[in-house]
């Protein structure tokens, strides 16, 4: 594929988490974040996004948001599950992202808040739409996700150089 092509990358935040008596990392879903991350899974599946690849943190919860999401998608893209994913600052993920292989056109990243929000916020120095009003108005609740378009290689994805194409959260 070209660097001239545009790229995708969706910023999917875990479904709701229980809070059992476990560290941070090891909680699991509520009964409505599965219930949620089924649903995003398929709102997923219809944006017609073919995924090269999926990077998802290491928390059970966004490996169990992953798995029921995934279900729903007419193909598996490879996935990666990467540590740094967890309690990633934006500047984090995006470097996260500058090591993507340029032969992925559109990724997925499965992580958490305050990361996730705050790198859609950077990244985003347009929209579509009402992409951005809707992002604001809902904030970034658990199960929801916005997709980024922009062009040039992965190494070139900073600040600013991305539009925000669509944004999606689950009803409350």
């Amino acid at each position: 594929m070209s660097v001239a092509e545009p790229r995708r990358i969706v910023l999917f935040r875990h479904a709701k988490a229980d809070w059992p008596p476990v560290s941070d990392h090891e909680r699991p879903l509520a009964e409505r974040g599965r219930t949620d991350a089924a649903v995003a899974g398929r709102k997923l599946a219809d944006t017609g996004i073919a995924f090269d690849l999926a990077l998802c943190s290491t928390s059970v919860r966004t490996r169990e948001t992953w798995k029921l999401a995934v279900h729903e998608f007419p193909r598996r893209p490879r996935t990666v599950y990467e540590e740094r994913i967890y309690e990633a600052s934006p500047g984090d993920l995006i470097a996260l992202l500058n090591e993507t292989p340029d032969d992925a056109q559109n990724v997925l990243l499965v992580g958490h808040n305050p990361g996730i929000q705050g790198l859609a916020d950077i990244l985003a120095g347009a929209a579509e739409g009402d992409a951005r009003e809707r992002m604001s108005r809902r904030g970034y609740p658990a199960a929801a996700f916005a997709v980024l378009t922009f062009t040039g290689s992965w190494k070139s994805l900073e600040p600013g150089v991305a539009t925000l194409a669509d944004y999606w959260a689950p009803s409350e």
